[in-house]
């Protein structure tokens, strides 16, 4: 740990709702919420969590939360869109890099990685390199996604999307395709769309209990909803969606194999969108797409139909917004024979590890 400074910041780890506070203020991603850690601590990670204060005023200047697992090989330590700092002060971010490459020292793991919430090339990343972290392209968190404008009426949002899309939205109306509210119980039915989709498009998913625990950390304070989509008697498609702030993110979705032509998942999408607006968030999230159409690929639709990605580029795309792609990661290596045997591991089980 960095040793206090007259005048200088000195760590000390406030409590949950001046954390929440500070990342809100800070406009932090939910993967930094307080809330994040308690529900990924249930699952196999280990929870830490850093702060920088200033000295004389004792408010705080920086935050992150870390998420320890152990691999096949060492031990990983993550800090998922993170760190939080404010304001954007050279010496903050100095101090905190700091105590984080400290702590994976102390700690003895492997290799700490750090996964900033920013757009483009990040304005630190010299500081990083100082620091002695590399970047890297293997990312946890999707590297590229669409964030959907929520601002404006309802028709200025519509407005954005594309023309087949509001048509499927309003398709899926004029069927009968009804979006109700689900609840603890309706988990399990989400489950098996889950497992349905799984089996149809060949994706790892998590274990019911996992998707109820994140229900059951969010929901009840009204940042998080379960909308399920029928038509009459039949369940065709699901999704989670979580409020944190100014922003919504779509992190679980699932569908029948049924009655696919009624577009339950655009009326879906909408509804969430609705429920995150009603909330005060200004963007929504639709939680990644595949990198190459943020590369700048000139065959990119070839590239993505030999990938199999390319449909889920094409529904997600249909409702505007604008093409997102973030910062590199940033890994300080402690062990390098034992980063190049986990790295391995981390690529087979990258799945298991994200959102």
């Amino acid at each position: 740990m960095v040793a206090a400074q007259k005048s200088a910041l000195e760590p000390k780890v406030p409590g949950r709702e001046e954390w929440d506070d500070f990342v809100l203020e800070g406009e932090g991603h939910l993967l930094q919420s307080w809330g994040w850690g308690e529900f990924k601590a249930r699952f196999g990670w280990q929870v830490e969590r850093l702060a920088l204060r200033d000295e004389n005023s004792g408010e705080l200047r920086g935050v992150a939360q870390i998420l320890l697992r152990r691999l096949r090989a060492g031990s990983m330590a993550y800090v998922a869109k993170g760190p939080v700092v404010l304001p954007e002060d050279e010496s903050v971010w100095t101090r905190l890099l700091g105590m984080l490459r400290d702590w994976g020292r102390e700690r003895g793991v492997t290799f700490l990685k750090i996964e900033p919430d920013w757009e483009g090339e990040h304005p630190r990343r010299q500081l990083f390199a100082e620091l002695g972290f590399r970047p890297v392209e293997r990312a946890i968190q999707p590297s590229t996604t669409i964030l959907v404008g929520l601002e404006g009426a309802q028709e200025e949002i519509l407005k954005q999307m594309k023309s087949k899309t509001r048509y499927n939205i309003r398709l899926a109306d004029r069927k009968g395709v009804k979006v109700r509210e689900g609840d603890d119980g309706d988990v399990s039915l989400f489950y098996g769309l889950m497992e349905e989709t799984r089996d149809r498009d060949l994706f790892g998913i998590y274990e019911e209990e996992y998707y109820r625990q994140a229900w059951l950390t969010f929901a009840p304070q009204g940042k998080g909803k379960l909308f399920l989509a029928h038509h009459g008697d039949e369940l065709l498609a699901g999704l989670m969606v979580f409020a944190f702030g100014s922003r919504a993110y779509y992190l679980y979705g699932a569908s029948s194999n049924r009655h696919r032509n009624l577009m339950p998942n655009h009326l879906l999408q909408w509804r969430a969108m609705l429920w995150a607006r009603a909330q005060g968030c200004a963007t929504y999230d639709l939680w990644g797409v595949p990198d190459e159409a943020g590369q700048g690929e000139e065959d990119m639709e070839e590239v993505l139909k030999r990938g199999g990605l390319w449909g889920v580029y094409r529904f997600k795309r249909g409702f505007g917004g604008r093409l997102v792609r973030y910062s590199p990661s940033y890994d300080y290596v402690y062990s390098p024979l034992l980063y190049w045997l986990g790295t391995r591991v981390y690529l087979k089980v990258r799945g298991a590890l994200g959102a």
